[in-house]
């Protein structure tokens, strides 16, 4: 995708798992190839910053002798897919993940941001994050469900993907694609519903997933600002061995220690874990103004336990859903928007002078939102 700042180069993991060894490749192919920076995705994906045309056929090729590339464009379209975090051994995760992506081949033709949730552990951690298909898990049993529903079917780690192909056919043969495009939920909402054994279980509700920062189960999970890193950090925590990438920009690593490496955050009440902002102008096409410096600025007027949202235009790229403030772009300043997301109505017009000068009005619109 072409950026002001050169080719974003997006990497697709499989299973969301980053080795030690493929990570220490990948800063290293960021900084020959591209500008040294590096995005985490809330699709669980690394991007590389700055790639210029010339250079990309040879990063292409470096990174296909990783086994990172797929056999063809159709495939690797196919692949958004993920994987908890926080998986075992023990909870088929891994095994599910791995037999998705490689029977993706069998699947109808569907939508480009079609995607599919392995969300196995005790508690599902994943329902904040976009997929149309769900795997999780009701006590002891696995449940492949659609999204939009709060029920599903029984599956064993053996049958979950036959299970989810057959989903996946239902919703292209009940008229889930409608010129490329098209969600699960939008035809659930529509009054479609697939049959009968995907209504055998019943999911029980969960508040959405808040992630805390330091020592899990799985080993340690550390955050990085606006979600992105230079190459140089993420070569540091490849030394410190295997990783697994999250949709909250974060990076969990499978070690029992804490890491000492410089740009990463480790403290949940960080107040840069308050604001979440895209590139903005001048390295985005679309943005109208720089929006990380204003972001940074603005992190500590942010209460603990809201979210402020930065965009350098209406798309909303960084958040696509609605958070407790918006700050969307223009060309004068930034329109404020409460509990929407960037392209929804707007409730003031503010200067960045109004917002640097006057914190207040980040205060009244929390309290408001």
């Amino acid at each position: 995708m072409l950026s002001r700042d050169g080719l974003l180069v997006r990497v697709r993991l499989y299973s969301g798992r980053l080795p030690a060894m493929v990570a220490l490749r990948l800063a290293e192919l960021s900084e020959h190839f591209g500008n040294g920076l590096i995005d985490l995705s809330v699709r669980g994906n690394l991007q590389l910053r700055g790639v210029t045309e010339t250079k990309y056929k040879g990063l292409v090729t470096e990174l296909d002798a990783l086994g990172l590339i797929d056999a063809d464009a159709t495939t690797e379209a196919m692949r958004n897919l993920l994987v908890t975090p926080f998986w075992t051994a023990e909870d088929g995760a891994q095994e599910i993940a791995a037999e998705l992506e490689a029977r993706l081949g069998e699947f109808p033709a569907l939508p480009g941001k079609f995607g599919y949730a392995v969300d196995t552990g005790v508690l599902p951690v994943l329902r904040g994050a976009s997929a149309d298909v769900r795997i999780e898990r009701v006590d002891e049993r696995l449940v492949v469900r659609a999204e939009g529903m709060k029920m599903g079917a029984a599956v064993t780690v053996g049958s979950a993907v036959d299970a989810v192909l057959e989903l996946c056919r239902w919703f292209v043969d009940s008229g889930g694609v409608s010129g490329g495009r098209g969600r699960m939920a939008s035809l659930i909402k529509r009054g479609a519903v697939p049959d009968a054994r995907f209504q055998a279980v019943s999911m029980a509700d969960s508040l959405e997933f808040v992630p805390r920062l330091g020592r899990v189960a799985a080993g340690v999970l550390v955050g990085f600002e606006f979600g992105q890193m230079r190459a140089k950090t993420l070569a540091a925590l490849a030394r410190l061995g295997d990783m697994r990438l999250t949709p909250w920009r974060m990076v969990l690593l499978e070690r029992a220690e804490m890491p000492d490496v410089s740009e990463t955050i480790i403290d949940s009440d960080d107040p840069a874990l308050r604001v979440v902002a895209c590139t903005g102008a001048p390295a985005c096409l679309q943005g109208l103004r720089p929006v990380r410096d204003v972001a940074r600025r603005l992190a500590a007027a942010v209460p603990i336990g809201k979210l402020l949202h930065v965009s350098g235009c209406t798309k909303g790229c960084a958040h696509p859903t609605a958070t407790d403030v918006t700050l969307v772009a223009t060309a004068m300043g930034f329109n404020l928007i409460q509990g929407r997301t960037a392209a929804d109505s707007v409730l003031r017009h503010v200067t960045v002078h109004e917002l640097l000068a006057q914190p207040e009005l980040l205060t009244e619109a929390f309290d408001a939102s």
